[in-house]
């Protein structure tokens, strides 16, 4: 937020794909549960948000894919995800976000871009932006 760092982490869950029709776009559903912690941004606390209240989170949506198994794209994929959370901050102040995300998921590793907001439903809409790096484990 703000160019204001912080640590954060998500678990995330991809289940079974599925094409969609005859084209070469295939969906799978994607859950999340993510934990983003405060910050003490001195300058925020008179407001009616701070930046101080950790976040957790819990997402679910689709995450999209194109091409065929093979194609070097294919591991590119982008998902969208409805999210619902505890705490209020200057970033996050709905109980209610969307979660955007861009990224590449190989076999073991992932790297994503992901963005968090209200979708300027509600102010303040700072929005959280984090890249991401991940571990994949297949059970």
């Amino acid at each position: 937020m703000d160019s204001y760092a912080t640590n954060t982490v998500f678990v995330e869950g991809v289940l079974d794909e599925h094409r969609i029709g005859d084209s070469r776009f295939s969906w799978s559903p994607d859950v999340s549960l993510g934990w983003l912690d405060g910050r003490d941004i001195a300058h925020f606390d008179g407001g009616r948000y701070t930046t101080r209240d950790p976040i957790w989170l819990v997402a679910g949506g689709a995450r999209l894919h194109y091409g065929d198994a093979g194609d070097w794209y294919r591991p590119l994929f982008l998902s969208f995800q409805p999210a619902l959370h505890t705490g209020r901050t200057q970033a996050l102040s709905t109980p209610y976000e969307f979660v955007s995300t861009l990224g590449w998921q190989g076999r073991r590793f992932s790297v994503q871009i992901r963005h968090i907001s209200n979708g300027n439903l509600h102010h303040p809409n700072r929005g959280e932006t984090m890249a991401l790096v991940g571990v994949a484990f297949n059970p």
